[in-house]
């Protein structure tokens, strides 16, 4: 796979000589790949904020470097302000950071800062808009007249306005009901394959985690202490819960009944993969009672 966003030995200190000091990111080398669909988790405090922060620019390296398709984003004025544009990053409850009259206007903001035509911003805020969920009538309307999770729509489809290579969400579904979890993560996953985007994704759902994104990356305590796929991450299931993190509650009742003496794979993390188990432990069962 070809690495579209890196960091190298990236540390970043908070306060920095001052009796405050504090070392958020300590040597922290992390890659998303061109297409991936990434997961991010950590407990509050872990540096997981701070380190997506750096990958847009918007928090520039104590030390380290972050690179964009290979090239250093803070190497000029110029590059970092194009890197923005690229890496499009969605903050926890960003609805409210709504300002403009209209929902168009919210949706325009960002293309309009690229200095595109009007008839591409046009384009642009209509996809936009349709990728989320968002029906055309409701454009010429206030996002204030919107209920929360319409509004964190709009606050995402600005973002994709822009249409970034790398779009970063982070806790996107916070405090949303369960018909609104699925909906913006389906408005996400709309995107990312038409688009063929990076998406990176923080989240303190194990659950959340398991059934979306390919692979995870776990921050603690300023740095990366191992990476995978959900399959793999979930068996240092020890290790999640001393970081204050665990498993998703699948992956915990089957490593309960493994330790209870019942033969199944413990391997699961979602209830698709639970039920395969089961049913392939239940086949077995009725093989070794036709062999008795």
């Amino acid at each position: 796979m070809e690495p579209i966003i890196q960091t190298e030995h990236l540390s970043h200190i908070y306060s920095a000589g001052t009796p405050f000091e504090h070392g958020a990111l300590v040597d922290v080398d992390f890659t998303a790949y061109r297409g991936e669909y990434l997961g991010i988790i950590g407990h509050t405090g872990s540096g997981k904020s701070t380190l997506i922060q750096h990958l847009n620019g918007l928090l520039k390296p104590t030390s380290g470097r972050v690179l964009y398709e290979g090239q250093d984003i803070w190497e000029s004025k110029e590059r970092t302000r194009e890197t923005r544009f690229h890496v499009g990053l969605v903050f926890q409850y960003p609805e409210y950071q709504l300002f403009e009259e209209t929902i168009y206007k919210d949706i325009a903001f960002g293309p309009k800062n690229m200095g595109l035509d009007e008839k591409e911003i046009d384009r642009r805020v209509r996809e936009a808009a349709q990728f989320v969920g968002l029906r055309e009538e409701l454009l010429d309307k206030s996002p204030f007249e919107l209920s929360g999770g319409q509004k964190r729509r709009v606050a995402i489809a600005g973002v994709i306005a822009m249409e970034p290579s790398v779009l970063i969400l982070d806790e996107p579904t916070a405090g949303l009901d369960p018909v609104g979890v699925e909906e913006i993560l389906g408005n996400i996953r709309d995107y990312h394959q038409a688009k063929n985007a990076t998406i990176i994704i923080v989240s303190h759902s194990m659950e959340e985690m398991a059934r979306t994104v390919d692979r995870i990356v776990v921050v603690n305590d300023g740095r990366i202490p191992f990476s995978g796929a959900p399959r793999e991450v979930f068996a240092h299931g020890d290790e999640l819960e001393a970081m204050g993190l665990g498993v998703p509650a699948m992956t915990r009742v089957f490593h309960r009944l493994r330790a209870m003496g019942v033969d199944i794979d413990a391997s699961v993390y979602t209830t698709e993969q639970a039920r395969d188990a089961i049913l392939a432990r239940l086949g077995r069962g009725q093989t070794e009672k036709g062999a008795v």
